[in-house]
This record gives C-alpha cells, sequence and structure tokens, in this order.
C-alpha cells in the first residue's frame, strides 16, 4: 500500500513507524509543511497507561521516549499563597521538540521518506492508495472538504496563551492568582531539566481589565511574570516562536466531525478531533488514533471497511474522554464557585471536576458526599480483600472442631456460637 501521511507531528509520524513494521513493503510518506527540528510547543504530559501502549507498538520508540522524559506523582495547587500538594497517578513529560526527534528517527530507520517543508493544500493531495489527514485543528485536507466531514467548530469562553518556562516543576503544578479583575491560573509541568510548559488562562473580563487584549508580547510576559512570581522562583516565562501561532490569546475550539473518512482520505488526531487542554491528553489521542487506524488497516480486508472500524472504535472511545474534557473546561470557567474554598477542598473539587454531578451539587456538599463515598469504598475493598481470607480461616476452624472428640459431623458436640 503508498500511503502519505500530511502533518509531521506525533500522530502523523507514530503511524508511519506502525505500519512500517506491519509490513516493510509498505511506501510509506510524511510530508511536513514546517523545517525539520522545528516545533510550536515546549512539553508534552502523559500517562503511564499510554507509555506501556507505547511498549507494546514498538518497543524501541518507546524505550527511547521513557528514557527520554521526566516523571511525577504529586500535584501542587498555590491559591492565594498557600500550596497544597497531593500525590496522584504518576505522570510523565517529555519535550516536544525530543518526542519529535525519536519518531523523526525511527521513521527513517525503519524505512520511512520524511519530505519537511512540504505544505500540503486541500485541492491537491498527494497521489496514494491512502491519504492521512494529521495536519492538525487547523486541517487544510479537512477543511477543503468541510460539508463532507460536516465539521462543528465550538469556541470556548475563556481566553489562554500556550507559554514557556525555565523553572523545571517537579510536580505538576497549578497556581491560581486573585487579581482585581479576577482569577488569572496556569498550568505547569515539566518536560526536562530545560524547563516546563506553561498554560495561561483567564476569563474574559480579566483579560481585558488586565490588558492582556491590548499589550505587546513583552508587556503580556513582564505581567505574568509578576502574577506568577512565587511559582517561578525568579525564571522568566518565554513565548510561542513567531510566525507560527495565530491570535496571541485565542479560546478553545472544540473540533468535531461528522465523519472522518472520504474516500481514501482519513483524519487522524486533531483534524478529527480535539479536547480541551486542561486534561493533558491532546498528544495521547493522537497516538492512540494511530494505533487503532493501523491495526483496522491489518486486520480488516478492504480500505472503506478499515476506516470504518477505526471510526468506530476511537469513537467509542473518545465519549468518556470528550465528557471529562468538556467539564473540566467549565470547572475552570465556573472557577469563582470553588476558588473560596478550603484549600483541602478545593484542591480535591480540582481533581473531581470530570464529575458530571459536581456543578449540580453545592461544592461543599458535594465535597463531603465524596468524602464519605470514598471511606466508604475503602471499607469494600477491604472487605473483597479480607472477606474471602477471613472466611477460610472461619471454615478451617470450624472443621477442626468438628474432627476433634466428638468426631465428625457431631453439631451436639460443637455448640453453634463456637468456631
Amino acid at each position: 500500500m503508498k500511503v502519505a501521511c500530511v502533518g509531521g507531528g506525533p500522530a502523523g509520524l507514530y503511524l508511519s513507524i506502525l505500519l512500517k513494521r506491519q509490513d516493510p513493503s509498505h511506501d510509506v510518506t510524511v510530508h511536513e509543511r514546517d523545517p525539520e527540528g522545528s516545533t510550536y510547543g515546549w512539553g508534552v504530559t502523559y500517562w503511564r497507561g499510554l507509555l506501556d501502549r507505547l511498549h507494546e507498538h514498538d518497543p524501541v520508540s518507546a524505550r527511547a521516549v521513557e528514557e527520554h522524559s521526566v516523571r511525577w506523582r504529586d500535584g501542587v495547587a498555590h491559591v492565594g499563597g498557600r500550596a497544597t500538594r497531593h500525590q496522584g497517578d504518576e505522570g510523565f513529560g517529555i519535550g516536544r521538540h525530543r518526542l519529535l526527534a525519536i519518531l523523526a528517527a525511527r521513521a527513517r530507520d525503519l524505512g520511512v521518506r520524511l519530505e519537511f517543508e512540504r505544505p500540503v493544500s486541500g485541492a491537491n493531495p498527494p497521489a496514494a492508495d491512502l491519504v492521512v489527514a494529521a495536519d492538525g485543528a487547523g486541517s487544510a485536507l479537512r477543511t477543503h472538504h468541510a460539508d463532507h466531514f460536516g465539521t462543528g467548530i465550538t469556541g470556548g469562553r475563556n481566553h489562554y496563551v500556550w507559554l514557556g518556562t525555565t523553572k523545571a516543576f517537579d510536580a505538576f503544578t497549578f497556581a491560581f492568582v486573585e487579581t482585581d479583575h479576577g482569577w488569572i491560573w496556569a498550568y505547569g509541568y515539566g518536560y526536562g531539566p530545560e524547563g516546563s510548559t506553561c498554560v495561561v488562562e483567564c476569563a474574559p473580563a480579566t483579560w481585558t481589565g488586565l490588558g492582556l487584549d491590548r499589550a505587546d508580547e513583552a508587556e503580556a510576559l513582564v505581567l505574568l511574570e509578576k502574577l506568577f512570581a512565587d511559582v517561578l522562583d525568579g525564571h522568566p516565562l518565554t513565548a510561542r516562536p513567531s510566525g507560527r501561532a495565530g491570535t496571541a490569546w485565542p479560546v478553545f475550539r472544540t473540533v468535531t466531525n461528522r465523519t472522518w473518512s472520504r474516500g481514501n482520505l482519513v483524519l487522524l488526531g486533531d483534524a478529527a478531533h480535539t479536547t480541551h487542554y486542561s486534561i493533558g491528553a491532546g498528544t495521547t489521542l493522537a497516538l492512540e488514533d494511530a494505533m487503532t487506524l493501523s491495526a483496522a488497516l491489518r486486520e480488516r480486508a478492504g480500505l472503506p471497511d478499515a476506516l470504518a472500524h477505526y471510526e468506530r472504535e476511537r469513537r467509542a472511545a473518545l465519549l468518556p474522554v470528550q465528557s471529562a474534557a468538556r467539564l473540566s473546561a467549565q470547572w475552570y470557567e465556573n472557577l469563582p464557585r470553588y476558588v473560596h474554598l478550603p484549600p483541602d477542598e478545593m484542591f480535591a473539587l480540582l481533581g473531581q471536576r470530570h464529575s458530571p454531578l459536581l456543578p449540580y451539587l453545592p461544592p461543599r456538599l458535594y465535597y463531603r458526599l465524596d468524602r464519605a463515598a470514598g471511606r466508604l469504598e475503602t471499607l469494600r475493598r477491604v472487605k473483597r480483600r479480607l472477606g474471602p481470607r477471613i472466611a477460610r480461616t472461619v471454615q478451617a476452624r470450624r472443621l477442626a472442631t468438628a474432627d476433634g472428640p466428638g468426631g465428625p459431623g457431631r453439631p451436639d458436640t460443637v455448640p453453634a456460637h463456637r468456631g
């Protein structure tokens, strides 16, 4: 099969790797509009489950990704100058530049052709048996056939900006700062000793009240460095390289599509779907798309059946993630409802922001109910773990007593309350 992957991000590169591993005779080319080595971001975050799946699908690239990743288990929330730390699931961070270099090197080793500085328009896709649109949320290939794909784009309410910093956070860090114009907050996560990603978000009234809608890049960075001085420890913030970004403070755009394929053209990653950045799942979902598509192409007899199967599988897998992303975005849009709670309670509800019940209950009532349910679940886990052991012990004692002086099967010599 001749395959053209349009877009040299993680999704397109990883799909090319998997296809060549499945069948070295596949003719696979990745077309990327930017020069090799350029990237528009700083770090990528992911979780243990993805790393396990990467090891299953391609151990060589997985080992390299793991080797160059940093790890954390803690989450830290800074609210009004107070810090609260909790331990959570194992998380990982890797520089986006490093991730792309690892995947590009592995693809080349397997015989994939990588063509950089080769923009592809929707009107002139490459000639191939399968064309994969892995060219991001603003996909040119998808946009050219927007009516067929049924593309829907929904804007969120809050404004955000994607930044980097030389501060290497040792935990997934949240920082909430109250200003005269409302709250502004940042998400920070490390990707190596050289630094971290730092996403800053605020409501529209705060954005305009602070003058961020009018400030140039340098002025905005100075203001943000001052606001988040407590967590940055004197480290600067850096903006995305010029020439690539669109609006400096956009609202998040949720992309959906009625269908993901058109003939031999199929959507992958952000071209097919986006999820709010606050759940840190974009790269994970793109790589999982590549895993599912490569498996469908291997296991299904014809291309139409393979593409239909891929879409069904991924749509089903995405449903809970998209729900979590939507609820997470809404939690931040309604931050004043939660931010004045005691720090432990606020951090607990930050972790519960994916709950569909949380928006409909008073926050403190939800917190108490969640704590009670947690204690009950702990008791249930203890019961499940110790119950069979206790039952076996009791049964053994009963048998030992029954085999005593009265002989087996002599209930008259074994009082019912013993054993």
